[in-house]
């Protein structure tokens, strides 16, 4: 039973340190700041979408993680990159890497664990989940977000 549940406008106010930024409308935030170059032209695309209704950072502020056990055998915290919002009940949860990691595939396979516990618990939305990296990114040159949902499906 999901008992809880986070509200990413609820999110309260915090700072961050003087970087790079995509400036949205599509989002609760004022700006979107990126951890790499690769997550700003990531928010840019977004922001651009038609069939992307809003979408959000997932900073440290907004509180939503997922534990997981990394390649040490130990457990850690995942923090996926964004949430894309496509109707009122479709959110789908965006893992973008610039590189591989070796943690990559313990990190997406939580995140399907838990899109298909959340959905079974649940009827109310349908959640998702995308890993988009980089340079598959580059090489093709998406004009929407479904374009980009139906095309990767690396870690499903």
């Amino acid at each position: 039973m999901v008992k809880d549940w986070l509200k990413i406008s609820a999110t309260r106010p915090f700072s961050v340190k003087s970087q790079d930024y995509v400036l949205p409308t599509k989002s609760v935030f004022n700006r979107i700041v990126g951890d790499q170059g690769f997550e700003l032209r990531f928010a840019a695309f977004l922001e651009k979408c038609s069939d992307v209704v809003s979408f959000a950072k997932n900073y440290f502020a907004v509180g939503f993680k997922l534990d997981y056990v990394n390649g040490s055998g130990n457990i850690a915290n995942y923090y996926p990159d964004f949430f894309v919002k496509t109707s009122d009940n479709h959110i789908v949860i965006v893992e973008t890497k610039g590189r591989e990691e070796l943690d990559l595939p313990n990190k997406l396979g939580r995140l399907k664990q838990w899109c298909e516990d959340v959905n079974s618990a649940q009827t109310d939305q349908v959640f998702d989940f995308l890993y988009v990296d980089e340079e598959s990114f580059k090489k093709y040159s998406f004009k929407t977000f479904g374009k980009l949902l139906n095309s990767f499906h690396a870690g499903k």
